[in-house]
């Protein structure tokens, strides 16, 4: 069946027959983790909305706070634990945590307190999670591999978001949030597995003599290492920008979303359908874009495409949204802005960390992952509710969207010119 399976991804994607395993095993990986992680996301955006809307910031600034007391401990796992076993301890730990909130929502079904913790908490679980797991990728596979391979195991992402909605739709009646939760836990696990089959295919596989050795030394360095390591080098800091910019643009039509859903749908169960059936229509654009476009775009016309392409959209689509701010524009904007995230800019993004070192492809890109990122989206979160506030007119905060997306565009082409500049360097230097 592998031999199978490696022919045909061979004439299909151009894997090269004995890439065939680690692409299968992090398709794997992903499609796993995903799948747990988008049968809980629509109950996480329905609990948001019970919460009010105008009270949203608050759970923004609070997973931005869970997420600064999460990274000094990421850290220090980081810098003790063989480079290969970071996954294993994290995904253990936040494997724990579900069973813990199973437990809870078993015992408390109704506790608000619990409801708003595991809002934030899946939160910060999310963006340590995926950024993990796309630390293992960048770690073990070569430049080269990465622009033929990224796409096609970032399309397990999809299958795994497009899986989880709808697993959540028919199991939530049989078994409840709970039951979700535990289940998650144990696709979480074999995440887990999958990660390590890719760890073992590269052992096998080794990029230098050296290799193996250097994998299992731990990474070293102070918990605070990676934001260290980001404010030093002008590129981990242009790619923290190019993030801050990202969670703008994101949060501006979160909370719009999260406006028009509350005002069209009033009851939650419509509202949890709603979010699954635009999770169901995201996923299914990603993963057709990632399996036939992305890996092909990629090599044709270079990583730049990938950063550039979606914030000109995004720009576009905020436009749109000021002068037709009805549902159904929201709706046709977030599936694109979103679908092209998945397909594009995150294989993209993943790609500039290609290029740098190993301590900064774990702690400079979890840094920037997680506490750029939700620092971004805190502080967007204020900003648009202040700009809703002072306005009282939903345009002014899409036409500011709009010239944010321009200059996450120009920021996302500027990156990958430093990156090509820094592959070729790299090259020089080894020839």
């Amino acid at each position: 069946m592998t031999g199978w399976i490696g022919r045909w991804l061979s004439r299909a994607f151009g894997v090269e027959r004995e890439e065939a395993g680690a692409v299968v095993a992090g398709f794997t990986m992903f499609f796993l983790l995903f799948a747990g992680y988008f049968m809980l996301r629509p109950v996480r955006e329905t609990m948001g909305i019970a919460g009010g809307v105008e009270n949203l910031q608050w759970l923004f600034t609070g997973t931005f706070l869970a997420t600064l007391a999460a990274m000094p401990l990421f850290g220090w796992i980081a810098g003790r634990v063989q480079r290969r076993r970071i996954l294993y301890w994290v995904y253990g730990f936040f494997a724990t945590n579900l069973v813990a909130f199973g437990v809870s929502f078993l015992s408390d079904p109704d506790n608000v307190w619990i409801a708003r913790t595991f809002y934030v908490w899946i939160s910060v679980f999310n963006m340590i999670a995926i950024s993990v797991a796309w630390s293992v990728l960048v770690d073990v596979f070569a430049v080269s591999q990465a622009k033929r391979l990224f796409a096609l195991m970032a399309a397990g992402a999809s299958l795994g978001g497009l899986t989880g909605p709808m697993l959540g739709v028919f199991l939530v009646g049989p078994i409840g949030h709970a039951g979700l939760i535990f289940l998650s836990a144990a696709l979480l696990i074999g995440s887990a597995l999958a990660a390590r089959q890719v760890h073992r295919w590269r052992e096998r596989h080794p990029l230098a003599p050296d290799e193996t050795a250097k994998r299992q030394r731990p990474l070293g360095g102070s918990p605070f290492a990676g934001a260290i390591e980001v404010f030093r080098s002008p590129y981990l800091l242009g790619i923290a920008v190019f993030v801050l910019l990202l969670a703008s643009v994101t949060t501006f039509l979160y909370f719009e979303q999260a406006r028009l859903v509350e005002a069209r749908f009033p009851d939650p169960v419509d509202q949890t359908r709603v979010f699954g059936i635009i999770d169901t229509i995201v996923q299914t654009l990603a993963i057709l874009s990632q399996l036939f476009l992305t890996g092909r775009i990629t090599q044709k016309l270079g990583v730049g495409v990938l950063l550039v392409a979606v914030p000109l959209v995004a720009a576009a689509g905020f436009l749109w949204l000021a002068f037709a701010p009805t549902f159904a524009v929201l709706a046709v904007v977030m599936v694109a802005r979103r679908a092209g995230e998945y397909a594009f800019v995150r294989p993209g993004r993943e790609m500039l960390y290609t290029v740098v070192d190993p301590e900064a492809k774990y702690k400079a890109k979890n840094f920037n992952d997680t506490v750029v990122y939700r620092g971004a989206d805190a502080v967007s979160a204020w900003v648009k509710a202040g700009i809703d506030m002072v306005a009282q007119q939903p345009m002014i905060a899409m036409l500011i969207g709009s010239a944010i997306a321009l200059v996450w565009g120009f920021t996302g082409g500027s990156l990958a010119r430093a990156q090509r500049r820094i592959e070729t360097a790299a090259a020089a230097e080894n020839a």
